[in-house]
């Protein structure tokens, strides 16, 4: 597998269309490359920005109510119908007809009407941090993998003072941190590097009283590790497997314990 043949086979291996063979060449070129790896890197970014970032617009209250006005009516003529029909139509044929009708006007006001998941907007915007930064090429505003200079430039920035931990000895060392913005807040993005992935952890206070947890998510080929200890909030994301995350992130907070480096709000 060489340049060429892997400058054809980028878009069918990003869509997982690839059979296993052609996949694991491709896969073996793309960690040999630099050059190929940075291209296939952003293609993916891209593709992950269109999807996050995409403009979605909630209808307007007179169209919803224009949409269950006419779902009402049909299923009133659906009703109608039935009371029409002769003797001689199958009893099971018109029960699954006013089963489908019911089903499918159900579903489709629970479409327009079911509010959005806060949990999997906030999903969204932690992939769109993470896919801006690496397109953007804004991926760090301090590069130092010392935590007496990464940890204090934060301060007056944001509401947290994140442990700035470097793990290099562990395969995850530290490259820096920038200010980014999630949630309607400012927060804290830790950069780490494993091999050529890059993980964004995000450090922010936590405002919804919920216990202390562990949990994962996938979302657009990328996975998520989000944990909440002392007050504090704490979303990791890569394309790293999800095994790999959740080991940085226990490392991480084996690390944080070791040093007394639990993160605390800012006084």
């Amino acid at each position: 597998m060489n340049c060429r043949d892997t400058l054809d086979l980028r878009h069918p291996y990003l869509d997982g269309e690839l059979d296993p063979a052609e996949a694991a060449a491709v896969r073996a070129h793309l960690c040999d490359c630099a050059g190929c790896w940075t291209a296939y890197e952003g293609m993916r970014a891209l593709g992950a920005s269109l999807r996050c970032d995409a403009c979605r617009h909630a209808a307007p209250l007179a169209l919803r109510a224009s949409i269950l006005r006419e779902l009402r009516s049909r299923e009133r003529r659906s009703f109608a119908s039935l009371r029409h029909l002769g003797s001689g139509w199958n009893p099971i044929a018109i029960a699954a007809s006013l089963a489908l009708a019911v089903v499918t006007s159900s579903s489709l006001t629970a479409s327009y009407l079911r509010p959005g998941n806060r949990e999997d907007g906030l999903v969204a915007e932690v992939v769109s941090s993470h896919v801006r930064s690496l397109m953007a090429n804004h991926l760090t505003d301090v590069v130092s993998s010392d935590q007496h200079t990464v940890k204090p430039w934060f301060t007056g920035k944001v509401d947290a003072s994140p442990p700035a931990i470097d793990l290099a000895a562990a395969g995850f060392p530290l490259i820096g941190g920038r200010l980014d913005y999630v949630d309607d807040r400012p927060c804290a993005a830790l950069v780490y590097r494993h091999d050529k992935h890059i993980i964004n952890l995000l450090v922010w206070a936590e405002r919804s009283g919920d216990p202390e947890a562990t949990e994962s998510y996938a979302r657009q080929g990328y996975n998520l590790v989000r944990f909440t200890e002392q007050g504090m909030d704490f979303w990791a994301v890569s394309d790293l497997n999800r095994g790999e995350l959740e080991d940085f992130v226990q490392r991480l907070e084996q690390a944080a314990h070791s040093h007394d480096e639990t993160p605390h709000l800012r006084s």
